[in-house]
């Protein structure tokens, strides 16, 4: 969090508090970084200053908390049995559309007043209702093949306590069909996701899920350059600093 005083990649300031998620991970070897994959929500900020030049998101727009429980940071325990029930959900997720959608038994999964908190562009949801209607059902009716063409996907997974996460780089391939998705139109085009995901259980159920997906790389493979729609946007607008006073009289 800062004040968004001057331009940032063609962001124009607003003098405010401005807020930016971002999920990092690290590959350590001999006590230093030698690997690092990392998404910054940028189009978060892009909505902030009001110049998110793609269509309006479906899901709940806030500043993404931390875990309700605050102890992201002292997590302890063996996590092989968090990571199991993620990987099972997943498994089951991925029995649609061949399948019934009940054949993802969410319920089985999902805490009833979970919260998927999904990347500026898809937004926020609460509970299996509204990971459904907001995220599920837009993305499966535009990309119902994804996760059936797996080779040179990657998936790398940590676990510990109550939390499990995973990074793929990419690590979903899918076809933007029928309705297109997010106001993409439906060019049958293949493209790739990567996204770092982590997940909190409470009592046997997935609580919370941080979910972010590197958009501006999806947009970028379909030939939309967001940061040069973002550029047309701006060509009315005051891209120089802000100058915020002390408050006091002068």
């Amino acid at each position: 969090m800062g004040t968004f005083t001057a331009p940032w990649l063609s962001i124009p300031p607003t003098g405010h508090l401005t807020h930016m998620r971002y999920h990092e991970f690290f590959r350590i070897k001999d006590g230093k970084i030698v690997e690092m994959q990392a998404i910054w929500d940028i189009p978060e900020v892009m909505m902030q200053a009001g110049v998110w030049p793609m269509v309006p998101q479906l899901g709940k727009y806030l500043c993404t908390p931390a875990p309700m429980t605050q102890d992201g940071l002292t997590a302890d325990g063996d996590g092989a049995a968090t990571m199991q029930h993620v990987l099972d959900m997943l498994t089951a997720l991925c029995r649609h559309p061949k399948e019934p959608p009940d054949a993802m038994d969410l319920p089985r999964f999902w805490h009833p007043r979970f919260n998927w908190y999904g990347p500026a562009g898809i937004g926020t949801a609460r509970g299996i209702s509204g990971f459904r209607h907001w995220h599920q059902i837009p993305f499966l009716q535009a990309m119902p093949d994804r996760g059936l063409d797996p080779e040179g996907l990657h998936s790398h997974w940590i676990a510990q306590g109550d939390y499990t996460c995973e990074t793929g780089w990419p690590n979903m391939r899918l076809t933007i069909t029928q309705d297109g998705w997010m106001g993409i139109p439906p060019t049958g085009q293949q493209i790739t996701l990567r996204s770092l995901d982590f997940w909190r259980m409470e009592g046997g159920l997935i609580r919370e899920n941080w979910v972010l997906v590197d958009l501006l790389d999806m947009y970028a493979q379909l030939g939309v350059d967001v940061f040069a729609r973002l550029q047309m946007f701006n060509k009315a607008r005051n891209l120089g600093p802000v100058n915020i006073s002390s408050g006091l009289p002068a």
